[in-house]
């Protein structure tokens, strides 16, 4: 165990940016991109090597989110529902989730959202993927 400590501690200035909560919105945002860029990589592939990152960096995101913004308690597709209609979007206007068949399928909840929606959506919005999750 001590071995693997002086390991990390050698390494740790690279990587204490990634994998450290983020106390400032300035280092919220740098894990918010570098989620977006392990999504962009990792995708659905739960058995790439960098799924494990992925993970923990949306767990370092929630707990800051957590303590730092008011919850939403609605479900994904609700909060697609609300934000729509907020926008003066309609299914037409929504075809980063997909064909019109698609949209109606996720609008209707027979169809859940996956990561490369979610991150559109997100961006799409102008808010955190999570909400969407």
């Amino acid at each position: 165990m001590i071995l693997e400590l002086e390991r990390v501690r050698n390494i740790w200035p690279e990587v204490k940016d990634l994998l450290s909560v983020p106390h400032s919105d300035k280092q919220y945002k740098k894990l918010l991109k570098a989620l977006d860029e392990l999504i962009d990589e990792v995708g659905n592939n739960e058995k790439h090597p960098l799924a494990p990152l992925m993970e923990t960096v949306g767990n370092l995101i929630e707990e800051y989110e957590k303590d730092n913004f008011e919850s939403i308690d609605s479900d994904p597709v609700e909060v697609l529902k609300y934000l729509m209609e907020e926008n003066g979007l309609t299914q037409k206007d929504m075809s980063e989730l997909g064909s019109q068949g698609v949209v109606s399928e996720i609008l209707n909840g027979k169809r859940e959202l996956n990561i490369r929606q979610i991150k559109a959506l997100g961006k799409k919005f102008k808010v955190s993927p999570a909400v969407f999750i």
